[in-house]
């Protein structure tokens, strides 16, 4: 059966060339990084601090300034959990449309540590409201604030005004975390020219392998980080544990690789995501997209979320499967009961939609083609001509 894999968001396809260098690390450097006294471990030792001087240069940060991680649950936990512990955090503020590692760990910190947090109101689309950032901020000014903002969002694509976000920060003094973890790797980055604090990301979200990842932190705040696991020296000794070195090097070629094609790959998704968008358009009309997807200067181009009328057909997605099509509902974190409509999209869209429609998230990458939105179209055809037919 021909398939079309459009959950990319989800995670992505790795690339050859990372599998290569994982493979070769498997077979010919499988010391212990931490068992420098014989040439396997400093072989081993070697590819880890390698790899954090490349991803350092992709992003333009120092070394010192990456710590290595499962993943980006793991790093957005670090992040939020040491701030309230390390640095003394007393007020965070964020919005309702975060990933669940930031919304439900900061749930679990207000708890807790008696921390307090804040909501910023949205706008009808989902962008923040920035006049009510600078309220809470202004309210807040005596409280040591963190504030925990996603650079693209997971579900609707929505892609944050970090300018207006790194004024408020500085005006205010208030430290910043976003969760980049759909950012990076998909778009080029300069933490030393950004406003960035905090920042996170995972490398199967750029064609690379799961569960690894890392997060950056500036020079003057990660000496402050007390460990987050104990048991020994590694990660600046805040993260004990044998570091994952073939899924670190892997890490590591594949954002060196993306960083070699950003402006293809931008022109790629925005070609596909454009097509997508023209054809949806013939086969579903006034087609309600969800959030800012469908605009391409204020969303990702990598992620199209628009709602399927259909009556709560939960199924809906293992027909389209069946069909050879792979979508998404929204974040794959937040799918353990299907019938469940994320609670991003709730937060944008009006109740009685969400009665007569389902929310479809395509994720586009570079392994896509028009052949697979093609065969997304004709899968929705497909479904709709037998959905008429039961109706009659």
């Amino acid at each position: 059966m021909v398939r079309s894999y459009l959950d990319n968001a989800a995670t992505t396809p790795v690339r050859s060339e990372v599998i290569k260098v994982m493979v070769n690390t498997l077979k010919y450097s499988f010391g212990n990084p931490s068992s420098t006294h014989h040439s396997y471990g400093r072989q081993a030792r070697s590819i880890i601090e390698e790899s954090r001087i490349s991803i350092a240069k992709n992003i333009n940060a120092k070394p010192s300034e990456i710590v290595f991680t499962s993943g980006g649950t793991e790093a957005n936990n670090i992040i939020l959990r040491s701030s309230v512990l390390d640095l003394k955090i007393k007020h965070i503020l964020t919005s309702p449309l975060e990933h669940s590692s930031v919304l439900q760990t900061v749930l679990y910190l207000s708890y807790k540590f008696k921390i307090k947090v804040n909501y910023i109101r949205l706008k009808e689309k989902g962008e923040i409201d920035f006049n009510n950032m600078e309220e809470l901020l202004k309210k807040n000014s005596s409280l040591k604030t963190l504030v925990s903002l996603m650079y693209v969002n997971n579900e609707i694509g929505n892609l944050l005004n970090v300018e207006n976000v790194f004024f408020l920060c500085k005006k205010y003094n208030a430290y910043f975390h976003s969760d980049t973890i759909q950012f990076i790797g998909n778009f080029p980055i300069d933490m030393k020219k950004s406003g960035f604090d905090f920042a996170t990301a995972s490398a199967h979200k750029f064609y690379g392998p799961k569960g690894v990842g890392f997060f950056f932190a500036r020079k003057k705040i990660i000496k402050n980080m007390k460990p987050f696991i104990t048991g020994g020296l590694q990660e600046h000794g805040l993260r004990s544990g044998t570091e994952n070195v073939h899924g670190i090097i892997g890490l590591s070629k594949a954002l060196k690789l993306a960083s070699c094609n950003f402006e293809n790959h931008f022109n790629k998704m925005k070609k596909l995501k454009s097509y997508c968008i023209s054809e949806l358009e013939k086969i579903i009309p006034n087609i309600i997209f969800n959030g800012l997807s469908s605009s391409f200067e204020r969303s990702a181009p990598t992620i199209l979320n628009f709602l399927y009328p259909t009556k709560k057909d939960h199924l809906l997605y293992f027909h389209l499967d069946l069909m050879g099509v792979s979508v998404s509902r929204g974040s794959s974190c937040d799918s353990s009961n299907i019938k469940n409509i994320s609670h991003v999209i709730q937060s944008i869209t009006n109740e009685y939609l969400l009665k007569k429609m389902m929310p479809i998230r395509i994720s586009f990458g570079v392994f896509n083609e028009k052949k697979d939105i093609d065969l997304l179209i004709e899968a929705l055809h497909n479904i709709n001509k037998v959905k008429n037919f039961s109706k009659n």
